[in-house]
């Protein structure tokens, strides 16, 4: 089956807060919510859309948005839907990440992006012509980026959905990238042995950091922007889904079993989520960090 072409459509850009816009994803898989902040000197891009059709689209509009002002960018992870596009803004930005997403993207990126050829034509389209980008700043825990009279915070969260995730925030605003998505179930990047860096366990334990900061508005990596009840509710998932695998693991099933009957938990309590394709992912994720835990619960 083909996919819908993940195209990113600058034109359904909407203001959340002052100088500050989100280009809406419109549901469609592969379409990254894109964020463009602004202050009085320069203007910082979140996130590219998946190649360079579609970041060029994004500089274009962020050249429009910023008008005259200094150009950042800076990616949530290195997925390709979020960072691969990150050379189109070769020489009209300064490109900005961790280290730990740096080394993903230096490491993991010619990899990844051949994978996501694999996936479909219309992907593998889009993916033409690009490279893995190498950022001009790196950082290592966190960045504050003066924006002229308004600081950004770039912040490493440490290993969770990636290696190399980070959350941005600027004035109550927090862009999550695929740490959040809403209705739809945590993305598991579960793919051993070629990837194993997700950890659901430091996962949840950034979302229980994130839930207790001070977000009034979070814009998740895919699906609708939302107040902060978005970074509760994938904490709350992310328990379940533990608690159910660890307590079946610990009983001596088997993954398979397991998967089985964690999804059927999991639909009957979120029966309008998408994406439970990855339920089973997560639970292969967490079968393997049970013992690693030593089986304890």
């Amino acid at each position: 089956m083909t996919m819908t072409d993940p195209e990113v459509q600058t034109d359904g850009a909407r203001e959340i807060a002052r100088d500050l816009v989100v280009i809406p994803d419109r549901r469609v898989p592969l379409v990254p919510n894109i964020g463009v902040i602004g202050g009085s000197d320069s203007v910082l891009v979140v996130d590219t859309g998946l190649g360079l059709e579609n970041a060029e689209r994004v500089l274009s509009f962020a050249l429009e948005f910023a008008r005259g002002r200094r150009l950042y960018l800076t990616t949530t992870h290195f997925h390709p839907e979020h960072a691969f596009g990150a050379q189109a803004f070769a020489g009209a930005a300064t490109y900005l990440v961790n280290r730990a997403q740096a080394e993903d993207l230096a490491g993991k990126g010619l990899g990844y992006l051949e994978m996501f050829k694999g996936l479909d034509e219309v992907v593998a389209r889009r993916l033409e012509g690009v490279r893995p980008a190498v950022p001009d700043l790196v950082y290592e825990s966190s960045y504050d980026l003066d924006l002229g009279g308004r600081t950004v915070k770039l912040r490493a969260t440490g290993r969770a959905h990636s290696r190399g995730d980070q959350v941005i925030s600027v004035d109550g605003v927090m862009f999550t990238g695929d740490l959040v998505e809403a209705g739809q179930f945590a993305i598991f990047p579960w793919f051993p042995p070629h990837d194993m860096d997700v950890s659901g366990t430091r996962w949840l334990a950034v979302m229980e950091r994130l839930v207790l900061e001070e977000a009034r508005i979070v814009v998740p990596g895919h699906g609708d922007v939302g107040g902060p009840g978005l970074l509760s509710g994938v904490r709350d998932y992310l328990r379940l889904l533990r608690d159910e695998t660890w307590v079946r693991r610990a009983a001596g099933a088997d993954e398979e079993r397991i998967a089985d009957e964690v999804r059927a938990v999991l639909l009957a309590e979120y029966p309008h989520w998408s994406g439970q394709e990855w339920i089973a992912k997560g639970v292969g994720c967490f079968c393997t960090e049970h013992a690693l835990s030593g089986g304890t619960t």
